[in-house]
C-alpha cells in the first residue's frame, strides 16, 4: 500500500496543520528518494526546487535551512546545494578501529551479527514476499554448488547474497544497512585473519542456508530464528578456531626464528 504524500497528508485535514516549511522539506526530501539523487549530488537552483515541489521560493528556502541544520542538505556557498554526505555514524569509529585478527573483537563482531541476523530471521519469516523467497532460494542453491566445488570465493559472495536477501525481507532498511556494514567486517576477518581460506565447512554453512530459506518460505518464525542463530554460533566457532590456529602458527615460527 503506498504512503501518502507530504502534500496529500497538508490538505488531509485543516486540524492538523503544519507550517508551510516543514511540508516542503519533506517534499524536498521525497524530491531526492525521487530524483535517485546521492550523497554529494547537486539539487536544482532554489528557484528550480520550489518549481518542482510546487511551493514557494521563501518556504523552500526555510526549508533548506531546516534541512542544512539536520544535515541532510549541505549548503555551500556560491556552489549550490547537495546532498550532504552522511556523518560518522557512532559505530563507525568502532568499524574503523577493527582488527580482523584479534579474537576478541571477532568474538564481539559475532556476537553482534547472532542478535540482528536473529532478528532479521524472524521478520523475514513474517515478511517475506514470493519474490524474496525466490530469491532466498536462489542465493542458498548457489551457495550449495559452490560448496560442492569447494569453491571459497564463489562461497563467499553467495553467502553474502544470502544473508541480505534475508535482510530484504526482513523490510528493515536499517538492519540491512547494518548486517551490510557488518559484512564488510567479516571479509576482513576472512582476507586478513584467515588469509582467504574457509573458516570451516562450506557444505554443512550451505545445508543451513537452504534450511534457513525453508523456513523463512514456510513463514515458521521459531524454527527460522533458531536455525540462523545456530548458523551464525557454528561460523564464529569455526572462524575463531581456524584464526587461533593460525595465531598459535605464527607465535612458534616467531620462537624458532629466535
Amino acid at each position: 500500500m503506498n504512503q501518502p504524500s507530504a502534500r496529500q497528508r497538508q490538505s488531509s485535514s485543516e486540524a492538523n496543520y503544519r507550517p508551510g516549511y516543514e511540508i516542503a522539506a519533506e517534499l524536498i526530501l521525497e524530491y531526492i528518494l525521487r530524483e535517485g539523487l546521492r550523497p554529494g549530488d547537486r539539487l536544482p537552483t532554489e528557484k528550480e526546487l520550489a518549481e518542482a515541489v510546487q511551493m514557494s521560493r521563501t518556504v523552500v528556502r526555510e526549508a533548506v535551512k531546516i534541512l542544512s541544520a539536520l544535515k541532510r542538505l549541505s549548503v555551500q556557498k556560491g556552489r549550490g546545494i547537495y546532498v550532504a554526505e552522511p556523518e560518522d555514524a557512532p559505530w563507525r569509529e568502532s568499524f574503523a578501529q577493527f582488527l580482523p585478527a584479534d579474537l576478541g573483537q571477532v568474538d564481539q563482531m559475532f556476537e553482534f551479527r547472532r542478535h540482528i541476523e536473529s532478528a532479521t530471521a524472524r521478520l523475514a519469516a513474517q515478511r517475506a514476499v514470493p519474490a524474496q523467497v525466490k530469491a532466498l532460494h536462489e542465493a542458498a542453491r548457489l551457495s550449495a554448488e559452490a560448496a560442492e566445488r569447494n569453491d571459497v570465493e564463489d562461497f563467499a559472495r553467495s553467502d553474502e547474497q544470502f544473508h541480505q536477501a534475508v535482510a530484504a525481507a526482513a523490510a528493515n532498511m536499517f538492519m540491512s544497512a547494518t548486517i551490510e556494514s557488518v559484512q564488510r567486517l567479516q571479509r576482513q576477518v576472512s582476507v586478513i585473519g584467515l588469509a582467504g581460506v574457509a573458516g570451516g565447512s562450506l557444505v554443512v554453512a550451505a545445508d543451513q542456508h537452504l534450511a534457513i530459506a525453508q523456513a523463512i518460505a514456510s513463514g515458521d518464525e521459531g524454527q527460522a530464528v533458531t536455525l540462523m542463530t545456530q548458523h551464525i554460533d557454528m561460523t564464529r566457532q569455526q572462524f575463531q578456531e581456524e584464526i587461533r590456529h593460525r595465531l598459535l602458527s605464527r607465535d612458534e615460527g616467531t620462537h624458532a626464528n629466535h
